[in-house]
């Protein structure tokens, strides 16, 4: 059971991150290479199945991506250094960075250099690092297997009578919602516009930072 209530800062902050990286993930799988961006399961398997089968040059690049988003995780725990969310910790910072990997990854595909899915990778990996838990409740915004899978679980004791921890279901729903949309808008930005549709999560991370920023000064 979440111990506290859910501050708003943290809602809505994994759900503006959840949206960037489902938006990221959209236009990872519809671009050249189709390939998830956001997760890393997915990148893996295609890194063994390349090798399997001799195909070393999509190998590399897909073990490339991979390295990549290990380094973003590096990166964010050299700037935070602590895995549980509290206001006052370096976030700004990371998301900052977030947005100018992945500014600089819209400019690198818009212009058929395909190492700046390395650069997204690198981005998400930055952010899915900035939040292990809060509270009891582990949260991630990147990839939905666990969420989905603890939102199943929710349902599966509710349906038996057994109380459930509604606050932590609420945050997974959340955190979900923001994916799903996010994957929508991405989607459907690369129809119209293509790689230049990463200047929406791009933005969207800057000004979530910029607003870290600011709130954070306020709270003090």
């Amino acid at each position: 059971m979440l111990s506290k209530p859910i501050p708003p800062w943290i809602l809505m902050g994994g759900f503006v991150l959840t949206c960037a990286a489902g938006s990221i993930n959209a236009v990872g799988f519809l671009g050249m290479h189709h390939q998830a961006i956001s997760h890393m399961s997915g990148s893996v398997t295609v890194l063994s199945n390349e090798l399997s089968t001799g195909q070393y040059g999509l190998a590399i690049y897909a073990g490339a991506v991979v390295f990549s988003f290990f380094l973003g995780s590096v990166l964010s725990a050299m700037i935070i250094r602590q895995s549980a969310l509290k206001l006052g910790r370096r976030y700004g910072v990371a998301l900052v960075i977030e947005s100018v990997l992945l500014f600089a990854a819209c400019r690198m595909l818009m212009t058929g250099n395909y190492a700046g899915d390395c650069l997204a990778a690198m981005a998400c990996g930055l952010q899915n690092a900035m939040a292990t838990h809060y509270s009891g409740a582990i949260i991630r915004t990147t990839h939905m297997t666990g969420i989905i899978t603890d939102l199943g679980i929710a349902v599966g004791l509710k349906l038996r009578g057994e109380p459930i921890d509604g606050r932590r279901a609420g945050l997974y729903l959340v955190l979900f919602i923001g994916f799903f949309l996010g994957g929508i808008l991405g989607s459907l930005g690369y129809t119209r516009i293509g790689f230049a549709t990463l200047l929406f999560p791009a933005t969207l991370t800057g000004l979530a930072g910029c607003g870290y920023f600011g709130f954070k000064q306020l709270a003090r």
